[in-house]
C-alpha cells in the first residue's frame, strides 16, 4: 500500500497542491455486473470475455473481465471530488496502464500523487498534473494513469 500524505477535503485549489503529495481519496465503488455489461455495450466492445461467463471459467482469470475503459473512467471519478473540484478545464490524460483485471463484483479504490504544478497561461488558474492508481479490495494495482488538468486559483476564485 502506499504510504498516504493526507485524506483530502473539497476546497482543493491549486495552492493547496504540492509536488510528491498523496491523497487516499475517501470513496470506493464496487462494479456491479449490469454496469460493466450495458457501459461495454454501449461502447461496441464486444469481446468475449466480458460477456460469456462459461468460457472465461477454462482462461487463466477464472471469470468474466470487466472492460478496461469501466477502470479508468472510474478511478478518474473517484479521483474528481479531490482532483477536479475546481478545474476549469481537462488538459489531457497520457501513459494509462491497466495492470490487472476488474472483474464483475470488484470494489476499486484510487490514489493520487501530485507530480507537477506550473502556472498556466492565465493569471487565475494553474496546470497540476497528477498521477492516479487504482487498487482492488485486496490492494492489486489494476490501473495507473497521468492527468493533466487547469485548477482554479484561489487568490482569484476563493476563499483568501
Amino acid at each position: 500500500m502506499m504510504k498516504v500524505s493526507a485524506l483530502t477535503g473539497k476546497a482543493n485549489y491549486f495552492e493547496d497542491f504540492t509536488v510528491g503529495d498523496v491523497m487516499k481519496h475517501a470513496r470506493g465503488k464496487t462494479v456491479e455486473p449490469m454496469e460493466q455489461v450495458w457501459i461495454t455495450n454501449v461502447t461496441m466492445n464486444t469481446a468475449e470475455a466480458h460477456f460469456n461467463e462459461h468460457l472465461t471459467q477454462s482462461m487463466p482469470y477464472g471469470k468474466r473481465l470487466g472492460f478496461g475503459g469501466v477502470t479508468i473512467s472510474m478511478c478518474i471519478g473517484l479521483a474528481a471530488e479531490d482532483t477536479a473540484e475546481n478545474a476549469l478545464m481537462e488538459l489531457g490524460m497520457d501513459k494509462i496502464r491497466l495492470k490487472g483485471p476488474l472483474h464483475h463484483g470488484d470494489t476499486l479504490y484510487c490514489y493520487t500523487e501530485v507530480l507537477e504544478k506550473k502556472d498556466g497561461k492565465q493569471a487565475d488558474a494553474g496546470i497540476v498534473r497528477f498521477k492516479h492508481y487504482g487498487v482492488n479490495q485486496d490492494d492489486k494495482h489494476i490501473f495507473e494513469g497521468e492527468r493533466t488538468v487547469l485548477i482554479k486559483r484561489r487568490s482569484h476564485w476563493g476563499d483568501k
